[in-house]
């Protein structure tokens, strides 16, 4: 039985529509490590039944995180890896930012999005940062409720990715650096490699 999630409908986990063009950024490292993880993965026959079994039993939020399984299927596309990159309308985005914000529909239809916006514009009321024009100020409003969702929802992505760690699902590990920054080992980017047996129980075992 699942518990109570924040969210009311699976609309992302549904084929919600995203992209056409979201494909994962592919290089040969990342490839060969991918393997290598896919090799040693659980081989145990899995449906689908099992694996919301599994996340029932691991995780507090098991809708959320099947949801992100499911966005980390489909960004994965005919492998069974996604990321360190999501390539999207040309641009390089960091696979769970890509995550993060293919849910802001899901945390927008949150109860609790009424009191995000009333408290934003108490903040910025309190900062004198609201235009005088209404229609700016609306938009100021917007764009700050999109950033605190993006902000929570990272935290909350990486915490369901972790849970479906623990439960045997997938795999996770770092790859890369960013050249703009002084301390590149620290700016390593997340991969996660779905276990063979999981690509099956969501219907992409015939992917090559």
């Amino acid at each position: 039985m699942f518990q109570p999630d924040l969210f009311t409908k699976d609309t992302v986990a549904e084929r919600a529509t995203l992209p056409a063009d979201v494909v994962t950024l592919c290089v040969e490292r990342g490839q060969k490590q991918a393997a290598a993880v896919a090799s040693a993965a659980n081989d145990e026959a899995l449906d689908l039944p099992a694996v919301l079994e599994r996340l029932a039993r691991i995780s507090t939020r098991p809708r959320y995180t099947f949801m992100v399984l499911n966005l980390i299927a489909r960004a994965a596309g005919r492998s069974n890896s996604a990321g360190p990159y999501v390539q999207e309308k040309g641009r390089a985005i960091p696979v769970r930012d890509w995550l993060s914000d293919a849910l802001i529909p899901m945390a927008q239809r949150d109860v609790r999005r009424r009191a995000v916006v009333d408290q934003v514009r108490r903040d910025l009321e309190h900062k004198g940062m609201l235009p005088p024009d209404s229609a700016a100020a609306e938009q100021c409003i917007a764009d700050e409720v999109r950033e605190r969702h993006l902000h929570s929802g990272r935290t909350n992505v990486s915490r369901a990715v972790s849970d479906l760690v623990r439960a045997g699902l997938i795999h996770r590990h770092y790859q890369g650096y960013r050249i703009d920054h002084s301390n590149r080992g620290a700016q390593r980017e997340a991969v996660y490699t779905i276990v063979p047996a999981v690509q099956c129980a969501l219907g992409k075992g015939a992917v090559g």
